[in-house]
């Protein structure tokens, strides 16, 4: 009896130690990847922006430690933990945010967009130093405050990407690829990404676990509705209706709420450029409109095209906008914390799907327009 309880000991003890090792491999995400070898850990990032065929890899070691003879030559060295960072996206405050690492913040671009109250203060006592302004980035303060991690990401646009210039300063530039991702727990497993930095692998998996679950109840829960509406999204921006593709994260965020969006049996990741006039020859008799541009009213939609009122779902009063939080000078937290917590938005789509199956919640994110 006591040598079968041994043996069962250490079956648990191997399976434990089994999802240990297997604990940073990703469940959703398909563009990184973790791997520990003697002495540093390497992280692989794919995917960076439609149709790349680049991998870009990063080598952490300890600081505490010494160099590895066999670190990758075309691998970008990081010393970790990372103490001081540049974000130069807002998505990453909410990384941050969640991993209780505000405070290592040095510097943030577009820094009208940031929604966080606590990094705005920092902005606005000069603590965090406006990396950039438009399109001018600021190399030699960059250069000056001297981060050890440099987070961003990439279009494949020269025009809009980071310049050379950074790159060639040798200071720690890393790419993040989660906006090509196609699950919104995909984004949210990030989170793993960027605790490899900051050596917070244990906190990481278990915020992520959390978010994972409550999502998956969701769903569970949105699928015993009877009915599935039908959804589209987006509007014209200088004459084109980019819709999101039938692959992308909010393609499967609307079917995960039990909604029928129109564009489902697309192929793509990223939007689809589409003139008004295709959209309404699909979209005319849709249940729901969502995430109308920065539209906040019907009054403003309607004056923006007159066409739009032609939309069943504008007509019976069906349109909704992620912008309930928006600030003054257009920072929105859907793009920081609600990238985090796809489990928070699912609720509100859900609630604008199916009102009433999820009692006694307000819309956190969503507003209609009036």
């Amino acid at each position: 009896m006591f040598f079968r309880f041994f043996q069962f000991l250490v079956l648990v003890t191997c399976l434990c130690g089994l999802n240990t090792l297997r604990a940073d491999e990703p469940e959703y995400a398909q563009n990184f990847n973790i791997e520990q070898f003697p002495g540093y850990r390497l992280l692989t990032v794919s995917n960076a922006y439609r149709n790349s065929d680049q991998t870009y890899r990063y080598a952490l070691v300890p600081k505490t430690a010494p160099l590895p003879a066999d670190l990758p030559k075309d691998a970008l060295l990081v010393r970790t933990p990372v103490e001081r960072i540049v974000c130069m996206e807002t998505v990453y405050i909410g990384y941050l945010e969640a991993l209780g690492a505000l405070d290592r913040i040095v510097g943030a671009a577009t820094t009208n967009f940031i929604s966080n109250p606590t990094v705005r203060a920092r902005v606005e006592t000069g603590e965090i130093a406006k990396m950039q302004i438009g399109q001018n980035m600021d190399i030699e303060r960059m250069l000056l405050i001297q981060p050890d991690l440099i987070l961003t990401s990439i279009s494949g646009d020269p025009s809009f990407d980071v310049p050379p210039k950074l790159i060639r300063s040798g200071l720690p530039v890393v790419l993040s690829a989660g906006y090509m991702e196609r699950h919104p727990l995909a984004r949210s497993e990030w989170l793993k990404f960027i605790a490899a930095f900051l050596e917070k692998d244990a906190e990481a998996e278990i915020l992520y676990r959390d978010i994972a679950t409550r999502y998956n109840a969701l769903v569970e829960q949105a699928a015993q509705a009877k009915t599935r509406p039908t959804v589209f999204c987006g509007a014209p921006y200088s004459g084109i209706w980019h819709v999101p593709g039938g692959k992308s994260y909010t393609a499967q965020a609307i079917a995960d709420a039990s909604g029928r969006y129109l564009w489902a049996g697309d192929d793509s990741q990223g939007g689809i450029p589409l003139d008004t006039e295709r959209v309404f020859l699909k979209a005319a008799k849709a249940d729901i409109w969502l995430n109308p541009s920065s539209y906040r009213t019907m009054p403003a939609l309607r004056s923006a095209d007159p066409r739009f009122a032609m939309f069943q779902a504008a007509r019976q009063g069906k349109v909704f906008n992620h912008t309930r939080q928006v600030g003054p000078e257009g920072g929105n937290p859907i793009w920081e914390y609600g990238v985090v917590h796809p489990d928070e938005v699912l609720a509100d789509l859900i609630q604008i799907f199916h009102p009433g199956l999820l009692a006694e919640r307000e819309l956190l994110f969503y507003e209609r327009l009036n």
